[in-house]
């Protein structure tokens, strides 16, 4: 074998390590399984920096949304509560195929820092961004909480994109049918009709309001639902017909307990059923707070849903993490929570 062929054999076999040793280290980073609480890391070896988001699942593949949070955590003196803030920087996305594992997609909606007047100034407050598909317009819609730093804004931002990577063009903002919008979450329900659910009248009140065809705005008609009774943080599903809402109370950044309410229609009566989570710290939801409920994508109406919950480190906000954990059917209609410290999707085959 003379010197020419013996190199590029010797390239070849290289090459070959090299490729088998980077497949090696990517299996190794591979999430095998969900560990709440603990830190989440993506496709590169990052932690996932997601918070408050939502899931939107398109053409086999999910994509989560969330407030992307870096820099120092301070707390903002004389607003009547722990106002802690971290400037901010963007909406972040994320892609899986797997709700496992999640390969970071970018900043899909950026800050505007050159524009102090702007809602998405550093200065500002960008939370809580859920984004729906819009059919009719071929449209991905985003919806998010935006206001000044001491929460006196109390309004909606508006955001759509071409795909669901974005980059999403922001439209404005404003309070939906002229009332407060804060926490906030986003439902389109079996007939394409979308609402949006928010915390209105100093957190006092949920109000439904029924969007636009196009999702990009109220049409004027809304409900007023829990009426004096605190609830923020909503996550919205349906399952065999009914509609299901998980909020928190508004202990500011601090848990407590979580509420699972119910109906048979969006702006219809709501019934509450009480504190959904079994286990040990489920009296403070394990320390969470609710963001989003996924319903799993595979067999048709099987029931299976992930509930998805932020826990908030209020002195270090971009140390915050993320507690995903299985809902569970009984049969009978009751619905639960159960804690686990570690799970994977093997749970739901199980039940």
């Amino acid at each position: 074998m003379n010197r020419k062929i013996l190199l590029i054999v010797l390239s070849v076999c290289f090459w070959g390590v090299v490729q088998t040793f980077s497949q090696s280290v990517r299996e190794q980073k591979r999430n095998r399984c969900f560990q709440p609480k603990e830190v989440w890391y993506d496709t590169e070896g990052n932690p996932i920096n997601a918070h408050g988001g939502g899931i939107l699942y398109h053409k086999g593949t999910y994509y989560w949304y969330g407030e992307y949070k870096t820099g120092a955590t301070t707390l903002l003196s004389d607003v009547g509560w722990e106002c802690y803030r971290t400037d901010v920087t963007g909406i972040s996305c994320y892609s899986s195929k797997d709700l496992l594992n999640w390969t970071f997609e970018g900043l899909v909606l950026k800050s505007v820092p050159e524009d102090s007047s702007h809602d998405l100034h550093p200065s500002q407050v960008l939370e809580r961004p859920k984004v729906i598909y819009n059919k009719a317009t071929k449209k991905f819609v985003m919806w998010a909480h935006v206001d000044y730093a001491d929460y006196g804004k109390a309004a909606a931002g508006v955001a759509v994109s071409d795909t669901p990577t974005g980059p999403f063009t922001y439209m404005g903002s404003f309070r939906p049918n002229g009332e407060m919008s804060r926490d906030q979450t986003l439902f389109v329900d079996d007939d394409g009709t979308a609402y949006q659910f928010s915390s209105s009248e100093n957190n006092q009140t949920m109000h439904i309001n029924r969007l636009t065809p196009d999702y990009t705005a109220p049409d004027g008609t809304y409900v007023r639902r829990f009426v004096g009774m605190s609830r923020e943080a909503p996550a919205v599903f349906k399952y065999d017909g009914r509609y299901y809402m998980l909020s928190s109370g508004c202990t500011g950044w601090d848990p407590n307990q979580a509420e699972l309410a119910v109906a048979d229609s969006v702006m219809g009566e709501w019934t509450v059923l009480g504190n959904p989570c079994r286990g040990v710290d489920s009296d403070k939801t394990f320390y969470g707070q609710s963001t989003y409920v996924i319903p799993v994508q595979g067999r048709k109406n099987d029931g299976r849903f992930i509930v998805c919950f932020d826990m908030w480190n209020k002195k270090d906000l971009p140390d915050s993490r993320y507690i995903w954990l299985p809902l569970v059917m009984d049969g009978k209609g009751a619905l639960s929570i159960p804690w686990q410290s570690e799970w994977d999707m093997t749970f739901f085959d199980r039940q």
